[in-house]
């Protein structure tokens, strides 16, 4: 009797703890999932209360002849793999360097992480100022041809100008994360290697980097993730612009949810793009894994 009143009692405490999570769980997410495909189906301005059933003709429309979507979308990849390609190798060499016994190793590290602690709206109006008046003011007193571009009005620079800020804002992220696995390969290994004659390069490649696979693995579920919904630094350094040329599918599906009313088409972009993410992080990380090794 006592073994039977100890496992009820033991199962009321697990379900104290769990059923309220589960339960904003399933009131934060699954619901407005479940309305999301709903309204995916839906014609729908997001004022009328009785939207108009159209099956899957806002997912025809979006793949026929919506040539938004799709300038989005291509911009989206090719942000996405430049973002991912730079911010990992950029991250890793300096993460190398940070590792050394450097006297100013701590207050680098603090450096490079104090970025990310803003948002990236803050970020991007900061930088819209350097861009339209920082840049002004010093191809004024240099006479450097560089700071005389339209960084933010030309369509490639734009599309550079976004690149480049988001790399800045988000680097000692990932920067912290290969700095840690840096941090767990093993010494002796290192040291094996200087004994049988190994440069820097050859332990670096040989055993510095497979030993990484973990940290690489997580540092690129990160940037794919974040890269392929891209939306605040857009939105707050050129606003699409110019001419939208830098319309990322995020921002594409704001557009038309927010601005142009079109709710049921909007949440039929956005179940696409929670789809393609799923897909692409599921293949992603199954391969990296794949490539991990253990010490």
């Amino acid at each position: 009797m006592k073994k039977l009143g100890r496992k009820w009692t033991e199962k009321l405490e697990f379900g104290a703890f769990t059923i309220p999570v589960l339960l904003c769980i399933i009131t934060i997410f699954y619901i407005p999932f479940a309305m999301t495909i709903r309204y995916s189906l839906m014609k729908w301005n997001g004022i009328s209360k009785n939207p108009t059933f159209i099956g899957l003709d806002n997912f025809k429309q979006i793949f026929s002849g919506d040539t938004n979507f799709t300038n989005a979308a291509l911009f989206t990849i090719k942000y996405a793999i430049l973002y991912i390609v730079i911010v990992n190798v950029l991250a890793i060499l300096l993460a190398l360097v940070l590792d050394m016994k450097l006297r100013s190793t701590t207050w680098l590290r603090t450096a490079f992480f104090i970025p990310y602690i803003l948002s990236l709206v803050i970020v991007g109006f900061i930088w819209k100022f350097i861009f339209m008046q920082g840049f002004e003011s010093l191809g004024d007193s240099t006479g450097w041809a560089i700071f005389d571009l339209s960084w933010l009005g030309e369509p490639g620079l734009a599309f550079v100008s976004i690149l480049a800020v988001s790399i800045w804002q988000s680097i000692g992220f990932y920067l912290v994360i290969y700095i840690a696995g840096l941090q767990s390969v093993p010494e002796d290994l290192k040291e094996a290697a200087t004994v049988d004659g190994a440069g820097p390069i050859r332990k670096f490649f040989s055993i510095t980097l497979p030993l990484l696979a973990p940290s690489i693995t997580i540092s690129v579920f990160m940037a794919l993730t974040n890269s392929i919904k891209v939306f605040d630094v857009i939105l707050s350094l050129t606003g699409g612009g110019p001419g939208g040329t830098t319309y990322s599918i995020a921002y594409d599906i704001y557009r038309d949810t927010f601005q142009n009313n079109l709710y049921g088409y909007g949440t039929a972009k956005a179940l696409i793009l929670f789809v393609a993410v799923l897909i692409i992080t599921v293949i992603q990380l199954a391969f990296f894994k794949s490539k991990e090794v253990e010490a």
